[in-house]
């Protein structure tokens, strides 16, 4: 959403370095040649009121990363095989725990009296809860069948031909600006995840780079998803999910019995808060072992979505990433007109026209951004680190790197009757997913 700087005092002169400035009312107001305000103010003081030890860390990440784009630039990095062995060796202690958890549970069962083969049930059934998490492939609201959306598998499959990648198996929507591919399940089934408002604020070819990249990760060499450590990964989140501490409520009176439940309360959270500390400890461990490769893979798909796209499609897909406040804007827009009709006349955000009023107020929030607020998110990425999430480089480091390279053509585009052919097989997720936003 528009920061608030931008609808109140508005300065015609930089106060920093005095050059004119031209605000535009809708956006926030800053200065190209100094960057004054390219940060708002609250956003660098949350920076500022970052502990020592915080701030350090980061600075250190933010080394690490720049130094692999630089060697990712000149062509060469390569995978520390090292830190490989290691995660490796990490997700291979997190599998044998739960076997050998199991095969104690067994052996309980089998040689074990009555009251020992009732703990061999109860290590079982712990070793249910805590069994490698696979993923399952997701069905109903959202999914895609190759019959429902033979456009858009046809597009999905002629890329992965121009890559050279595995054909998707699922295709998902969801509300998310984003969009991921995953494997899941013993079948392994690849499921690629479209989030509507990132795709909603892209063009046909941009999209094109979007599906381009994501399938990417299919053949990037990013491990991060596969069986062996991605399993482990997703296995220790769980665990920390079902580790952490949940406050009871608490009960009334001072009785011995009350008082036991209490201590007995007091001692099992002392235990999980340790068992929650050491699980963080191993899954930021792999994070540091797997983020260095894990960069690296995003690069390398980057680069096959603009050799799939164009180099052009590419640059702008990433550029996309950054305007993910829009939708906060467009729906915002869109529910006080809404609400700002008379109550006789005033229709349930479900109807058809504000629906599609939604997607069509962001599509002109997102044409209407002036080239200099468009340079301004640009350079606030590099000034905050813009990321999709922690595992992706910064936003400004691929768009770099993507600068950096000689530009290449599109090798696949879509037809108009090929992309209207799409938008008509995304209709109803659309209406679904911005009756959702507007009802929210």
């Amino acid at each position: 959403m528009p920061n608030p700087t931008a609808t109140t005092a508005r300065p015609q002169t930089c106060p920093h370095c005095t050059a004119p400035l031209d605000p535009d009312p809708r956006f926030t107001v800053w200065c190209p040649g100094c960057e004054w305000n390219l940060v708002p103010e609250q956003e660098a003081a949350e920076e500022a009121a970052k502990d020592a030890k915080a701030a350090a860390r980061e600075r250190a990440a933010a080394e690490r990363t720049e130094r692999l784009f630089q060697e990712v630039a000149a062509g060469r990095a390569d995978t520390t095989r090292q830190d490989w062995l290691a995660a490796s060796a990490v997700a291979t202690a997190v599998h044998l725990s739960t076997a050998a958890l199991a095969g104690w549970g067994i052996w309980l069962l089998v040689t074990g009296n009555t009251p020992l083969r009732c703990l061999g049930a109860a290590v079982l059934a712990v070793v249910f809860l805590l069994r490698p998490r696979l993923g399952r492939a997701p069905r109903g609201t959202g999914v895609l069948t190759r019959t429902e959306a033979p456009a858009l598998y046809g597009l999905t499959d002629r890329l992965a031909e121009q890559l050279g990648a595995p054909k998707v198996d699922v295709i998902r929507v969801d509300g998310e600006f984003n969009a991921s591919m995953g494997v899941v399940g013993l079948r392994r089934t690849s499921v690629l995840t479209i989030g509507l408002p990132l795709w909603e604020a892209m063009d046909d070819q941009q999209r094109i780079a979007m599906l381009g990249h994501e399938l990417a990760h299919r053949i990037n060499g990013d491990h991060r998803s596969g069986l062996w450590l991605g399993s482990a990964i997703r296995t220790l989140a769980h665990w920390y999910d079902l580790a952490t501490p949940r406050r009871r409520a608490g009960g009334g009176g001072v009785g011995a019995m009350n008082l036991l439940f209490i201590f007995a309360d007091y001692i099992s959270n002392a235990v999980l808060h340790v068992v929650t500390w050491l699980l963080l400890r191993v899954l930021l461990l792999l994070h540091r072992l797997t983020a260095r490769a894990g960069q690296q893979a995003e690069y390398r798909a980057d680069e096959l979505a603009a050799r799939a796209a164009s180099s052009e499609a590419a640059s702008g897909m990433l550029t996309a990433l950054l305007f993910d406040e829009a939708v906060g804007t467009a729906v915002l827009r869109v529910r006080a007109r809404i609400h700002s009709r008379p109550r006789s006349t005033r229709r349930e955000p479900a109807s058809a026209p504000d629906t599609d009023l939604l997607w069509q107020e962001l599509r002109d929030h997102l044409a209407g951004l002036p080239a200099l607020e468009r340079d301004r998110l640009v350079r606030r990425s590099r000034a905050g680190g813009h990321c999709v999430n922690a595992t992706h480089p910064p936003t400004h480091l691929r768009l770099a790197l993507l600068a950096g390279r000689p530009p290449v053509p599109a090798a696949v585009t879509a037809a108009p009757a090929e992309s209207a052919a799409i938008d008509a097989e995304l209709a109803p997720h659309r209406a679904r997913t911005a009756h959702t936003f507007l009802a929210g």
